[in-house]
C-alpha cells in the first residue's frame, strides 16, 4: 500500500511539473509594428492612441509626433498589421503607403490636416 501511495504521488508531481513547464514555454504572440502616419500635432497623437486603445488585441501604442511614427504592440492572435493600418486610416490618417479614409480625414480638426492641404 505504501508503494502505491508513493507511485501515485510521483505521478502527480510529474504531471504538475510538466504542466508548469508547458505554461512557461508558451510562445509569445506579441508583435510590434511601426506605422508611418500623416500626423502633425499632439491632438493627432491623442486621437491615434485612443483609436488604438479600442482596437481588439492592441496592448499599447505610442505616436512620436516628430517622426510621425506610431509604434503598436499587439497580440497576433487577435489582430494583425493590416487591421492596425486600417484603424489608422479610419481615424483619418495615412498609414505607410495606404491613404487615409477621406470622410475621416475631412472630420479632423484643421491643425491635424496635412500642412500642404493635399490629401
Amino acid at each position: 500500500m505504501q508503494k502505491l501511495k508513493m507511485f501515485v504521488l510521483s505521478l502527480v508531481m510529474a504531471f504538475i511539473s510538466i504542466s508548469v513547464q508547458a505554461q512557461t514555454t508558451k510562445k509569445s504572440t506579441d508583435e510590434t509594428i511601426q506605422v508611418k502616419t500623416s500626423s502633425v500635432c499632439n491632438m493627432c497623437k491623442k486621437s491615434l492612441e485612443k483609436a488604438m486603445a479600442y482596437e481588439k488585441g492592441v496592448k499599447s501604442s505610442s505616436l512620436d509626433v516628430n517622426s510621425q511614427v506610431l509604434t503598436v504592440v499587439f497580440d497576433s492572435r487577435k489582430t494583425n498589421a493590416d487591421n492596425i493600418r486600417k484603424t489608422v486610416n479610419a481615424t483619418g490618417y495615412d498609414a505607410d503607403d495606404k491613404p487615409a479614409d477621406a470622410r475621416a480625414y475631412n472630420k479632423l480638426d484643421d491643425c491635424c490636416k496635412k500642412e500642404n492641404g493635399v490629401h
